[in-house]
């Protein structure tokens, strides 16, 4: 069964002395490595850091030939970038999580590369397996990434198919999977609510993802091919988006024009703003396994109501529902004041004015969109009200 996935599986134990043996001897990755490591030397001696960046590295993953030692290995590293940009991460949720269970975890989309690694470390250091990670084809552009991706349990979405047909067969092979993943090989899943970040901090469930879930099980009852998934709406609140600028902007010019083309190199630029830049505070809440409901669209508002009901909301994000324009009088959001404490909000102030600073006067109003769309969600929930 597992050669109909070898287009689209993570790797496996037996692949992955072959793989890093290929990756260090690709010069685009020691390229790129070494461009991360020294900035300022690459240029002049990348000549001779990259042989010296491979010797190291082969000594240091020469008894690495597993999967699980591999994660082992690059754990501490993980942890120190996770550690290094954020001012601490919190979660909650975990007891909802039976250890030896596979999951299929859905969580609010922000970030490409640390939404999943955040829920890799929540879970890691809570004694659980961690998930197997979708990911776009858009993001693996150069077989370096695709091979790295896959040997740290990434599987592939192809997304950039065109005909109907070919994109339908795509979803089918990614249905059967994933439930052959949680079902069959006792492996959880971590996959995004939507296609591409939601970059007006509006998180919503697209209902064409849980279609697909049940796509390879058509003749089954909807709910029960949920249900057997044990599916878990995750919701991941940064203090603060390293890429709110560069989304704000990019918001205004669609706004302006209609439609918005990345620039060569935007993704790789945004990956890594989005892994090194500083997000202040990081929080995760886990549901509990959603089950029992009987179509897409009743699971899409209750995953939805989940996801941002839970979603941790820090002093910016009251600081700019308070100047946005279209916040709602009948929702009776405090003022950031009668939440938090002086000292915190002060802290908080001096960030968003830097922030506000940061962003021209056309750009302004999508940054405080960014920030303002969690709290009129979560009051809507609150209030009882349809999202």
């Amino acid at each position: 069964m597992m050669g109909a996935f070898d287009a689209i599986r993570p790797y496996a134990d037996a692949e992955v002395r072959p793989v890093l043996a290929r990756l260090l001897a690709d010069p685009a990755f020691l390229g790129a490595l070494t461009r991360f490591r020294f900035p300022r030397l690459a240029g002049p001696l990348g000549w001779l850091l990259k042989p010296l960046i491979a010797a190291r590295l082969r000594s240091e993953f020469a008894s690495i030939d597993s999967v699980s030692k591999l994660q082992e290995k690059i754990e501490p590293y993980i942890d120190r970038t996770i550690e290094h940009a954020t001012d601490g991460i919190s979660y909650s949720g975990l007891e909802h999580l039976q250890p030896g269970k596979p999951y299929l975890y859905l969580a609010n989309h922000r970030d490409i590369v640390m939404d999943p690694a955040f829920v890799n470390y929540a879970v890691y250091h809570a004694g659980l397996q961690t998930p197997r990670i979708a990911i776009g084809d858009n993001l693996l552009q150069r077989p370096f990434v695709s091979d790295l991706m896959r040997l740290n349990k990434s599987f592939i979405v192809h997304r950039s198919i065109s005909g109907r047909r070919e994109k339908l067969a795509a979803y089918q092979l990614l249905s059967a999977y994933i439930n052959h993943s949680i079902r069959e090989d006792g492996e959880s899943i971590w996959i995004a609510q939507a296609e591409g970040r939601a970059k007006d901090g509006d998180d919503r469930t697209d209902s064409a993802i849980l279609k697909m879930f049940h796509m390879s099980r058509k003749d089954e009852p909807f709910a029960e091919v949920i249900d057997s998934l044990n599916l878990i709406p995750v919701s991941i609140s940064y203090e603060y988006d390293p890429c709110d600028l560069a989304k704000a902007r990019e918001l205004c010019v669609r706004a302006a024009t209609g439609s918005y083309t990345k620039a060569p190199g935007e993704d790789d630029a945004s990956i890594a703003l989005g892994i090194t830049g500083y997000k202040g505070r990081v929080h995760l809440h886990f549901s509990p396994p959603v089950a029992g409901l009987e179509d897409t669209k009743q699971l899409a508002q209750e995953i939805d109501r989940h996801i941002l009901g839970q979603y941790r909301l820090f002093p910016v994000h009251y600081l700019a529902y308070a100047m946005w324009e279209g916040r709602e009088a009948g929702l009776n959001v405090p003022a950031a004041s009668d939440v938090f404490d002086a000292a915190e909000l002060a802290k908080a102030e001096a960030q968003w004015n830097k922030r506000l600073a940061a962003c021209s006067a056309e750009e302004k109003p999508f940054l405080i969109l960014q920030y303002a769309n969690p709290v009129r969600n979560q009051y809507r929930i609150k209030a009882g009200l349809p999202l």
